[in-house]
């Protein structure tokens, strides 16, 4: 297996790129091999100093990047040498298995859509964010901030891909799907939530359990919760701030400590024909460590092909 790294990607690379990637090399199997995307020579050097087995790694140079405030679209187009063009022409060449950055969130969703593109009857590709549960579980919610206004029959599909992966890459079995509303009563919420509840009611692709309210994404009612992206975005925010403001306050407590970005690296995107994990631009090296060894557990998983599967 090959995982491709943008070692560019971050507000904080390639520092934090090279020393998760030293990490995540002492915790993958040994047949599992990096291909560093960036300053090859940096890379190398860094390496070097750390005695890392080469073996295991190779590189690919280049040293343009897409920054963070460029315009997604132009930008992808205009620096075809930049890492994350680099990266999706690896991807789409077969020469990697997944690619994973925490660069442009914009250029890496264009890349997936123009470069690998979606899976055939997949409206709109997505991308989770991880809810840990009281109970020590955690669930998933989806949309996150890719399709900020969506259609109730974009939700519904929501639902199929959340649950695929809930099932396939987390390990959960028959997940219990949630739609994200104001109430429970099927007639609460707006007409979009309203017109997707009719939708998935009787869904016999998976098992959905209604509507949830916001107090209840933390417990075990539901382990998938679908919405908007603009909805999730601001729920996966306000989670991470309720954590920074604890850790603020020196309290520690196991629970809230699983609200930690870092421990979990990145995210998959859903519904597109290749494995792409996107991650957070802060991104710190325990951070990109657990993004590359979920980028193994997705090919593993085989998950864009149970979608496809799905979707057939």
């Amino acid at each position: 297996m090959k995982i491709g790294f943008d070692i560019l990607g971050g507000d904080y690379a390639p520092a934090n790129c090279l020393e998760g990637a030293l990490q995540a090399l002492k915790t993958l199997p040994a047949d599992v091999k990096l291909v560093l995307i960036g300053d090859s020579e940096l890379a190398k050097s860094f390496f070097t100093k750390h005695k890392a087995d080469f073996s295991r790694l190779e590189f690919v140079h280049t040293t343009e990047v897409i920054e963070m405030g460029e315009h997604p679209t132009k930008a992808f187009s205009q620096k075809p040498n930049s890492s994350i063009s680099v990266g999706f022409k690896l991807l789409k060449e077969k020469q990697i298995d997944a690619f994973a950055s925490a660069g442009n969130t914009g250029a890496m969703l264009v890349g997936s859509m123009f470069t690998v593109k979606a899976i055939p009857g997949v409206i709109r590709p997505c991308i989770t964010s991880i809810l840990p549960k009281e109970n020590g579980g955690f669930g998933i919610v989806l949309d996150v901030g890719t399709n900020a206004d969506c259609k109730p029959d974009v939700l519904y599909q929501f639902g199929i891909l959340g649950s695929i992966c809930a099932k396939e890459v987390y390990k959960i079995e028959n997940p219990k799907v949630g739609l994200l509303n104001i109430g429970e009563e099927a007639e609460k919420g707006n007409l979009v939530t309203q017109a997707a509840h009719a939708l998935m009611k009787d869904s016999k692709d998976f098992n959905f359990i209604g509507n949830v309210e916001g107090r209840e994404v933390f417990s075990d009612k539901v382990d998938v919760v679908v919405c908007e992206g603009f909805v999730g975005n601001i729920l996966l925010k306000t989670a991470e701030a309720f954590y920074e403001l604890i850790q603020k306050r020196k309290r520690s407590d196991a629970y809230f400590d699983k609200f930690n970005y870092e421990l979990y690296g990145g995210t998959p995107v859903l519904g597109i024909n290749a494995n792409v994990l996107i991650g957070h631009g802060i991104s710190s090296a325990l951070a990109f460590k657990n993004m590359l060894l979920l980028a193994k557990d997705v090919v593993d998983a085989k998950l864009n092909d149970k979608i496809l599967q799905n979707f057939q």
